[in-house]
């Protein structure tokens, strides 16, 4: 379940991020699982989101303790800290702890 559950999280951050939308503050409680449409996966809360260039880094620090990558800790970072924070989830997923 977990797996398919980070698939298409991985799929719905594609699409933002083809469209040049870092989400920047992704964690399980930004994300609904419709079981009415088999379990898809939909990401909410774009509050914090941001239309990125990719020639410039982002500076300003946003996120929840526990999903922020370190590179935004930093203040320079891309829309791959969306990435980071899917990693935590899906660890999150398969252990039930954080992994810090």
């Amino acid at each position: 379940e977990a797996a398919i559950v980070t698939k298409q999280l991985l799929s719905a951050i594609n699409y933002c991020h083809e469209r040049k939308v870092a989400h920047r503050d992704l964690k399980p409680e930004n994300i609904l699982i419709d079981r009415k449409e088999k379990g898809a996966v939909k990401v909410i809360d774009f509050g914090t989101s941001h239309l990125f260039d990719n020639q410039k880094l982002m500076h300003q620090m946003y996120g929840t303790t526990y999903y922020i990558a370190p590179e935004v800790l930093l203040g320079n970072y891309t829309e791959k800290c969306d990435l980071w924070s899917i990693g935590v989830i899906l660890y999150i997923m398969l252990s039930g702890k954080p992994p810090f």
